[in-house]
């Protein structure tokens, strides 16, 4: 017997775009016309894709009006330039009477919510990132778009630290199809470690979260139109989160002891974490001071001891060196050996989700090691690290079956959801103790990422990492930073780094081992595709 295709609505009719005679026909999800003999652009057909250059969409009388977004050739034929940019535009397709126009309208209206794109969001803009542009560029670049599109909002400025955790923890999720942050990344980490702290975290956390980038880093904003082969435009990222395609996003439970912090981006000890920190004092440079204040460290490179212990992903079993068991271990005066936390956080609030467990994560694997000293110990969850280095360059994953399981029955579904930073490991990146003419070699090669490949660089994948954070070679009291997401959660100076009990201010304790598990597909994120 043959299979039955389902049939697809052809209409065609004569109509006059943007007031010139044609004709069109929708067909597919593709809106074509091409003008009559005689008028403007005869001959030349037209496109306009429902799904990838429309912004919005309203039926006016006969008239059927497109907010458009298109690149050059797309949309109205006016498009973006040869920089792939895209550019606004209308699209004005009047009828011949109104019966038509809302015969059509009714399509294309079915079309566009069919695509599961969002109704209404809440938006966070942080005024504090970068260089204080926030509020700006949610004015100036982000309300003109969400306006055209018809989506309604909600927004809110955050007022201090982990104010956009707060809001998360306590939002009414029931009156929002997503939520946006108008930031760098530790925003959206800081809603993320709200979601999950919720009674209901199962359910929030996968309400859709979307990321424009107004911060110093953006590696997460970066990563996600890098995917999509999309230019790197505040608009497009925009336009992705309008479209409301979806990717299930991998989340990181790091814990010491009972302190818990959970990470969608990156940890870094050594290097990356000295620069991302230490450079806060230039903040009014903008994105540059990274670039100003990493040439100043490398200058006067810094070597930490230490160990790593990890369970590393398959393809990978032959990286460092084998252990007999990762749990027991006495290190710097700590033990590694992590106890049930109870459901509770580090405030003493009942915490919804915990993450999962190192023996999930062990799947039957071995234990390895590798020893210091280290220059930077990087494990990121996502290609960029920040707009211009590719930290990671083998974490756009393909498409895994558990990763189609987690996907089918999406509360939030619709949309074209993939899995691409949903392959449940971290890339972990080893700069290993080198000259330091070899170390700023690499951070010319960070931008495409080749820099993996140099003999002073390990690059493997993980389920589960253990860090053992000791000394700045060369000194009997000075630690290092590490940084989870922008976050500094531990820190060891003169008075804490032989001392177990928690500096002010910091989650964890500089010293005591710190372990990461991956929880993969347990977030969803906006994306271009």
């Amino acid at each position: 017997m043959a299979d039955h295709q389902p049939q697809v609505e052809v209409l065609t009719e004569s109509v006059r775009v943007n007031g010139t005679k044609a004709e069109a026909t929708l067909v597919g999800g593709e809106l074509v016309w091409r003008p009559a003999a005689g008028g403007n652009g005869e001959g030349q057909e037209r496109r306009l894709e429902l799904e990838s250059e429309v912004l919005g969409f309203q039926m006016d009388g006969k008239q059927l009006k497109f907010a458009t977004f298109a690149a050059s050739g797309g949309g109205n034929g006016k498009g973006g330039g040869g920089d792939g940019n895209r550019r606004r535009g209308e699209v004005v397709v009047e009828m011949e009477n109104e019966a038509t126009a809302v015969r059509w309208g009714v399509v294309i209206s079915d079309r566009l919510a069919s695509l599961g794109r969002p109704k209404k969001l809440f938006i966070i803009v942080n005024p504090y990132g970068g260089k204080r542009s926030g509020p700006s560029i949610f004015q100036n670049e982000v309300l003109p778009l969400i306006e055209a599109s018809g989506v309604l909002y909600t927004m809110q400025e955050t007022k201090h630290r982990l104010h956009a955790q707060e809001i998360a923890h306590s939002l009414d999720l029931r009156k929002y199809d997503g939520i946006i942050c108008v930031s760098g990344d530790g925003v959206m980490v800081e809603v993320v470690n709200g979601l999950l702290q919720r009674e209901d975290w199962e359910a929030a956390i996968k309400v859709p979260l979307g990321i424009i980038p107004a911060g110093t880093g953006n590696g997460m904003a970066r990563s996600l139109l890098h995917a999509a082969g999309e230019p790197f435009y505040i608009s497009n990222a925009v336009f992705a989160i309008i479209r409301g395609h979806k990717r299930a996003l991998d989340v990181t439970s790091v814990v010491q002891g009972k302190a818990r912090f959970f990470s969608v981006l990156m940890l870094t000890w050594g290097l990356v974490a000295d620069v991302d920190i230490e450079s806060e004092k230039y903040r009014w440079m903008g994105s540059a001071r990274l670039d100003f204040y990493l040439l100043l460290r490398i200058l006067n490179l810094r070597r930490y001891n230490g160990r790593i212990l990890f369970v590393p992903a398959p393809g990978y079993e032959e990286v460092g060196d084998p252990v007999d068991q990762a749990t027991g271990y006495e290190t710097n005066g700590f033990s590694t050996g992590f106890q049930d936390d109870g459901r509770t956080g580090s405030n003493g609030e009942t915490c919804g989700y915990v993450g999962p467990s190192i023996k999930e994560a062990e799947a039957g694997l071995r234990w390895r090691s590798l020893n210091g000293p280290f220059v930077s110990v990087w494990l990121g969850n996502v290609p960029f690290a920040s707009e211009d280095a590719m930290a990671a360059p083998k974490a756009e994953a393909s498409l895994s079956p558990f990763s189609v399981h987690i996907l089918a029955g999406h509360p939030f579904g619709g949309g074209c959801m993939k899995a691409t930073f949903a392959d449940g490991y971290l890339d972990a990146a080893i700069i290993k103790d080198c000259p330091r003419w070899d170390v700023l070699g690499l951070v010319f090669q960070m931008k495409d990422g080749s820099y993996v490949n140099s003999p002073c660089v390990e690059y493997f994948k993980v389920k589960a990492i253990r860090i053992e954070p000791g000394l700045r070679v060369g000194s009997s009291t000075e630690g290092g930073i590490i940084d989870s997401d922008g976050e500094v959660i531990a820190r060891g100076d003169e008075s804490d780094s032989r001392a177990g009990d928690d500096e002010p201010g910091h989650l964890m304790a500089y010293g005591p081992p710190i372990q990461l598990t991956v929880d993969q597909g347990l977030a969803t994120i906006f994306s271009p595709r």
